[in-house]
């Protein structure tokens, strides 16, 4: 393992200024690769969140961010974009050292994450409303778009730097200011995210972040001077959310979890349809709410595509996070290697071929689970419909396509799904019936920021990425221009 330099001690950043918990409290974060402690940070209370707030809301009420002309917002985003590219190394870093995903993953990560910010860049002068002067020769139509303003994010561990940048800079594009939680488990990108922002000419208080556990995101949620809760997470911590907002008529944006299927047809390219499903199910250790983690295999190649996946799925490097040459990292947490040893625990008890792996690996310090390939799935099983988010793959057979979009819609969930095939009206059919915010054809974890994202059912509310992402930051408003105007009672 590499060795491991000495914690950082980060702070938060509220109001433009780089602070400590009101408490004086802080929590320290491990390496789930190397067993030691690689960051500390200031454990925000509620009264934290306040704080936050507060300079939230004045920055939008009063300060100059939400009054600036777009091109001079897209100006500060751009700007940030390239403190990203030049700090690229360290967020890598950072981001490999507190989630365990291997170096060259985090590494194009980062680069997607600069892209974000270039186009929400362009979105930010093109937020625009409509006329309408086709209502009488007296009255001119205005729709505007106006910022909705201040909004709490709370993200993940799984992508910290990227889901993030998911939100931020659309909200930021269209005159919004922000409250942050990131997970308590991969806060520093976060943190590094709001200095660079700060760096790139963003006013005080438009961008604050507050580190710490659970306590800090409910009290964000629950907050009365948030107007629009972003959440990416968990289906089931999305539904308190949903409840706690919906009973403020808060405004919400939910990206959630999935169980997401691929679909491989008899007539695929089939070399290519495997060496998608390893890399859509493991990608990132299996810790993401696209991995493709349900393979739909048509019967008559089932057992072929089996024992070329469990091949493919042993020779993929497990290991340290920092090797370039790692293609599987580190599982997040001890709670999270819990998870996935009771699901294959389940997939055993329930039936399922156990193919390959299964089990913890052994090393000296880390949590690292082998790449594990069940087959013979059934769709009433638990590994087959519920979210894993783990190196675990299931593999269930089917006899024709309407069968495997069944089985492919037999969960809540609707976050992705895709198939294999060289048949252009088996993909049309396919497209068009799956249940899902995004459908790959012959690819997988393919991603722009010009196209939208988001999912259906369990899998969340609202859309980011694509034009269709400053929407979710935007309120409408209605202006009625009359000329000469009298009471229709005159």
């Amino acid at each position: 393992m590499t060795t491991i330099d000495a914690a950082a001690d980060r702070l938060m950043l509220v109001d433009g200024e780089d602070v400590e918990a009101l408490a004086g409290e802080r929590f320290s974060r491990e390496s789930p690769a190397h067993d030691t402690v690689v960051a500390t940070y200031p454990k925000g209370q509620p009264a934290d969140v306040d704080r936050a707030v507060a300079a939230a809301r004045r920055a939008f009420d009063s300060g100059p961010w939400p009054r600036l002309a777009g091109v001079e917002r897209a100006r500060v985003l751009n700007r940030t974009a390239e403190l990203i590219r030049r700090d690229a190394d360290e967020l890598a870093r950072t981001e490999a050292l507190e989630s365990g995903k291997p170096i060259t993953q985090a590494r194009g990560e980062v680069d997607g994450t600069a892209d974000l910010w270039e186009y929400a860049a362009t979105l930010a002068r093109h937020s625009y409303g409509d006329a309408h002067s086709a209502l009488g020769q007296q009255v001119l139509g205005l729709v505007l778009n106006e910022p909705v303003g201040v909004v709490a994010m709370i993200t993940p561990w799984n992508f910290p730097l990227l889901i993030v940048s998911q939100k931020l800079p659309f909200a930021l594009a269209v005159g919004c200011t922000a409250a942050i939680k990131p997970s308590n488990l991969t806060s520093g990108t976060t943190v590094h995210l709001a200095g660079l922002l700060r760096e790139a000419g963003l006013p005080d208080g438009v961008v604050n972040v507050v580190t710490g556990s659970g306590g800090v995101g409910s009290a964000l949620v629950s907050h009365p001077d948030v107007d629009m809760v972003s959440f990416t997470g968990s289906t089931e911590v999305g539904r308190i959310i949903a409840r706690e907002a919906g009973a403020l008529l808060k405004r919400t944006e939910l990206e959630l979890g999935g169980k997401n299927p691929q679909i491989i047809c008899a007539d695929a390219d089939l070399d290519v349809a495997i060496d998608g499903a390893v890399y859509g199910a493991l990608f990132n250790q299996g810790e993401c709410c696209n991995a493709g983690s349900r393979l739909l295999v048509e019967a008559s190649v089932v057992d072929e595509v089996v024992a070329e996946i469990a091949a493919r799925s042993q020779r993929i490097s497990i290991g340290d996070p920092l090797d370039p040459d790692t293609r599987i990292g580190a599982i997040a947490s001890a709670e999270q290697l819990e998870t996935i040893e009771r699901m294959v625990a389940s997939g055993q008890a329930d039936g399922a071929k156990l193919v390959v792996g299964g089990e913890r690996l052994t090393t000296d310090t880390g949590r690292f689970y082998a790449a594990t390939v069940f087959a013979g799935v059934a769709p009433k099983m638990a590994i087959a419909h519920e979210e894993i988010f783990g190196p675990v793959v299931s593999v269930l057979p089917f006899e024709s396509l309407d069968d495997a979009i069944a089985i492919a819609n037999g969960t809540p969930f609707g976050l992705s799904a895709g198939i294999w095939t060289k048949d252009v009206d088996k993909a049309i059919r396919a497209s068009r019936a799956l249940r899902a915010g995004t459908i790959w054809v012959n690819s997988w974890l393919e991603g722009y920021p010009e196209l939208p994202f988001g999912g259906v059912g369990a899998s969340g509310v609202g859309r980011e990425l694509g034009r269709q992402a400053i929407h979710a930051f935007t309120e409408t408003k209605t202006v009625q221009l009359h000329s000469g105007w009298s009471s229709p009672w005159a």
